[in-house]
């Protein structure tokens, strides 16, 4: 049971400083740095990938997907935006997917439905982490090694909620 991890595309772009910059010059080149970014983050971890795009003021009535590199991109159809999109397939696969988004609509949906969610700004920086191990060659385990923890607990123990438990524990997959 591999993770799907499902991306709003236009989200993480207008959430990220980088590529927002990049989307200023075009929107094509936004999307072009998200994938590029995206592709770097598939050489070190290979779940399976899928960025969703508002088309929903273009003229295809039907959804268009392409596939980069192992990167899936889909297109909403016309009058379609990436939310519905989105809540879809997260709907159709449940525990399998993690919604990268900072749309409470979407994470409240998803979250609902027993799929996992992380913000925008969190995700990036673990594709910024991911793209640093992929130049360096470093492990990122590797960057945490002077702090060792104590085995002397301070207050009372408190163990999260189950699904907060599976939700931490598939967030630090990535």
């Amino acid at each position: 049971m591999g993770l799907h991890v499902v991306i709003d595309g236009y989200n993480l772009i207008r959430q990220s400083d980088r590529l927002s910059a990049a989307e200023d010059v075009s929107t094509e080149q936004g999307r072009e740095a998200l994938i590029d970014l995206l592709i770097q983050y598939k050489k070190v971890k290979s779940h399976k990938i899928t960025v969703v795009f508002d088309a929903a003021h273009g003229n295809s009535l039907a959804e268009n997907k392409i596939r980069q590199r192992g990167i899936t991109v889909i297109f909403s159809r016309q009058g379609e935006l990436a939310d519905d999109v989105i809540k879809r397939m997260a709907a159709k696969e449940r525990e399998r997917v993690i919604v990268v988004t900072s749309d409470h609509d979407i994470v409240n949906f998803a979250l609902q439905r027993g799929a996992t969610a992380i913000d925008s700004p969190e995700f990036e920086a673990k594709l910024t982490m991911a793209s640093y191990v992929a130049e360096k060659g470093v492990d990122a385990d590797d960057a945490d090694k002077g702090w060792s923890e104590t085995t002397k607990k301070k207050g009372p123990a408190r163990r999260l909620s189950k699904r907060k438990r599976k939700s931490r524990i598939k967030i630090n997959k990535l």
